[in-house]
C-alpha cells in the first residue's frame, strides 16, 4: 500500500474505533466473557484455547516466559510447515492427542476392543484429559520435537508420495515419530513405515469401502499401539500390514481395479515405483502438472489421438498408462503437440519431455526419440496401463 493509503486506514481506526480492556484472572471466565463480546466476530480456534490454558499454567508456575520462548518456537515451525501445507497448529495438537491417548491405552481396551470415536481437542485437553496442560512446558517442547520432525521428514521423496493421499496417514506416522528426535531421525528408519501407510492408503484409493471402515480407520487405530512402541520392531508393524493387506483383498480384484482407475492419486505412486525399479532417482519438485500422454483436449487432435470413436478415447485417455508427471513449465510449453514432438524435440527456446527429469518422461525420450513418427496410441495407453497395475499391485502385496 502507499503512505496515503496507509495514513487513510490508520485514519480510519484512531477515529471510528474503540479499544476496551477487560482484565480477568480466570481463564475459563476469559473465554467466557470474549465469546459474548465477541458474537458477530470470528471464534475462537481450539489452539487459541489450549495455547491461553497453557500459559496461564505456565504463569501459575512463574515459567511464562520459558513457555513463551517454546510457543513461539514452535509458531516458527508451525509457520514453515503452513507454507508447504504439511501441518498447522490444528493439525499437530490433533496428532498430540492422537498420541497421547495411545501411549494413555485410551483408544484400546484390555479385552482388545478398539475405539475409534475421537473427542474433540478443546474437550480432550480441557475436560477429558487435563493432564497434559498441568505439564505446559512439557506439551509444548513435544510438539516443537513434533513439528521438527516433520519439517526434515517432509522432505523425503517416498514422504511427498505419502502426502498426495488421505490426510489421516498424518495422524498414524506422526505417533511413530515420537520415537525419534529431529537429530537422530533419517529416512531409513521411516521409510518402511511410509511404505505400509503408502500400500494402505493406496487400497483406499481403489475399494468401495470408505476410511472409517474396520479395513482402514479400525485397524490403523490398533496399529498405532505398535507404532509408538520402541519395544516393537518395524519388522512386526509390517507384518502386521503384510497379513492385514493380504487377508482382506486379493489381487485379481485390485489389478483390475488399476486397470479402470482415472484418478491422479495414483500417478504420483506409479512414477515413485518405476524410478525405484529401474534404480533412479525421484524428486517430486514444487511445480509440476499431470501429463495427458495422448492430449486429453485441444484443436485438430483427431489425427493425434489415431482413436476412431469418441467414446473410445474417453474409455481410455484417463488411464494410468496414459499419464505421467512433467514439470509445470515443460507441460505449459508443449501443450497438445504431436506425440514425436514432445519426446523428440524442443519448441524453439521451449523445451518438452527431452528436459525431464522425471522418470517415466525420460524413459518415454529414451525409447522413441529416435523412432521414426513415433505415434501414442490405444495400443500404448494400454501396455503402459498393464505395466503400471502389475507394479502397484507388486507394491501393495508386499512383492
Amino acid at each position: 500500500l502507499s503512505d496515503s493509503q496507509l495514513n487513510s486506514i490508520a485514519k480510519s481506526i484512531t477515529d471510528n474505533c474503540e479499544v476496551i480492556e477487560i482484565k480477568s484472572w480466570q481463564v475459563e471466565q476469559a473465554i467466557t466473557m470474549f465469546n459474548s463480546l465477541n458474537s458477530d466476530g470470528l471464534p475462537l480456534y481450539d489452539s487459541d484455547i489450549i495455547s491461553a490454558k497453557l500459559y496461564a499454567e505456565a504463569e501459575k508456575r512463574g515459567k511464562e516466559k520459558e513457555f513463551a520462548d517454546l510457543w513461539k518456537q514452535l509458531n516458527n515451525c508451525i509457520n514453515e510447515l503452513e507454507s508447504t501445507r504439511i501441518a498447522d497448529i490444528n493439525s499437530i495438537l490433533m496428532q498430540y492427542m492422537y498420541y497421547i491417548r495411545t501411549i494413555n491405552k485410551e483408544t484400546i481396551s484390555e479385552t482388545g476392543a478398539i475405539n475409534v470415536t475421537t473427542p474433540g481437542l478443546r474437550r480432550y485437553f480441557t475436560e477429558i484429559n487435563k493432564m497434559p496442560i498441568t505439564d505446559p512446558i512439557g506439551m509444548c517442547s513435544d510438539m516443537v520435537k513434533l513439528a521438527k520432525v516433520w519439517k526434515k521428514v517432509s522432505e523425503y521423496p517416498q514422504m511427498k508420495v505419502l502426502l498426495k493421499f488421505n490426510e489421516n496417514a498424518k495422524l498414524f506416522l506422526a505417533s511413530y515419530f515420537f520415537r525419534f528426535d529431529e537429530d537422530n531421525i533419517t529416512e531409513e528408519h521411516i521409510e518402511p513405515i511410509l511404505e505400509c501407510l503408502l500400500r494402505l492408503f493406496s487400497l483406499l484409493e481403489l475399494v468401495d469401502v470408505g476410511y472409517s471402515s474396520k479395513y482402514f480407520k479400525t485397524f490403523l487405530f490398533g496399529a498405532e499401539a505398535k507404532l509408538v512402541s520402541k519395544s516393537t520392531t518395524v519388522d512386526e508393524i509390517t507384518q502386521d500390514f503384510n497379513e492385514h493387506i493380504c487377508s482382506n483383498w486379493d489381487k485379481e480384484t485390485i489389478w483390475a481395479a488399476l486397470h479402470d482407475y482415472d484418478g491422479n492419486v495414483l500417478v504420483y505412486l506409479n512414477e515413485f515405483l518405476f524410478a525405484k525399479e529401474k534404480d533412479l532417482s525421484f524428486t517430486l519438485g514444487t511445480k509440476y502438472d499431470i501429463e495427458h500422454i495422448m492430449p486429453y483436449s485441444g484443436y485438430n487432435l483427431q489425427e493425434i489421438r489415431k482413436i476412431d470413436s469418441e467414446e473410445e478415447f474417453y474409455d481410455v485417455v484417463n488411464k494410468l498408462g496414459n499419464k505421467i508427471l512433467l514439470e509445470e513449465k515443460i507441460n505449459r510449453a508443449i501443450g497438445n503437440e504431436w506425440f514425436r514432438t514432445k519426446v523428440s524435440t524442443k519448441l524453439e527456446n521451449k523445451t518438452g519431455y527431452i528436459d525431464s527429469k522425471y522418470p517415466i518422461a525420460r524413459a518415454l525420450v529414451s525409447k522413441y526419440q529416435s523412432a521414426n513418427k513415433p505415434y501414442w496410441k490405444k495400443d500404448d495407453i494400454m501396455s503402459a496401463t498393464d505395466k503400471a497395475s502389475d507394479r502397484i499391485v507388486r507394491f501393495i502385496f508386499g512383492e
